[in-house]
């Protein structure tokens, strides 16, 4: 499965991008960068498109999680991201906001660039374990570290794994899908190249090669 992480800042070029990908991608991931200069209500505009990921790496008290995964749920998403180092009762006021919405959650283990081994690798198996013990439905993990995959689909062998860090950041889609990865999240190789739709084309076809090739079940836009 592929998904496009559309972190530009621009209302109408995001659209663009959307409408352009679409049907390469099975689900597109927001972050801040958009929702702040477009607007919250770009999440209701994009669902049309392609089912939304918000991915605001929610990181708070009980309460304000829950507020923020609620509001998000409301504009249309169809899954969070949540921090898993806060801890047990963030996870649980997060997943039962999701679960009044029919939504996902999934969970970050530990970011894809050099930091998240500063602090978080150290407790990626536990917030993996913790993750499915709440209930969620799966885990962010590094494509640039193929052997933090196969730990976390390890400790949490029932929780998908998505993984950013393919493109830009150097992750390889055959290491990732070895490793265990359920799918692939690409950024500025696609958004930012000269044509997006060829670059999104590109990355489905290989992913649908790869699976082949390593014997798993291929992955189809939905």
């Amino acid at each position: 499965m592929l998904i496009l992480a559309l972190d530009v800042v621009d209302h109408e070029r995001a659209l663009k991008v959307a409408k352009d990908t679409a049907e390469f991608v099975s689900a597109i991931k927001v972050n801040y960068p958009l929702v702040l200069t477009a607007g919250v209500d770009v999440i209701s505009e994009l669902s049309e498109i392609r089912p939304v990921i918000a991915d605001f790496k929610i990181a708070d008290i009980p309460y304000t999680s829950g507020l923020i995964a609620k509001i998000a749920f409301e504009k249309g998403v169809r899954a969070v991201i949540a921090h898993g180092f806060v801890g047990r009762d963030t996870l649980e006021e997060v997943r039962r906001v999701a679960s009044d919405y029919d939504g996902e959650v999934y969970v970050v283990t530990e970011l894809s660039s050099t930091g998240g081994k500063e602090f978080m690798s150290e407790h990626a198996l536990e917030i993996a374990k913790l993750a499915e013990s709440v209930g969620c439905d799966g885990l962010i993990a590094p494509a640039t570290r193929p052997d933090r995959i196969r730990a976390v689909k390890s400790a949490a062998p029932s929780l998908k794994v998505l993984c950013p860090g393919v493109g830009a950041q150097g992750g390889s889609v055959e290491d990732v899908l070895k490793a265990g990865a359920d799918a692939i999240i690409v950024g500025r190789a696609i958004y930012n190249s000269p044509d997006p739709k060829e670059s999104a084309r590109r990355y489905f076809e290989e992913l649908r090669s790869v699976r082949e090739k390593i014997g798993r079940k291929d992955g189809k836009a939905n």
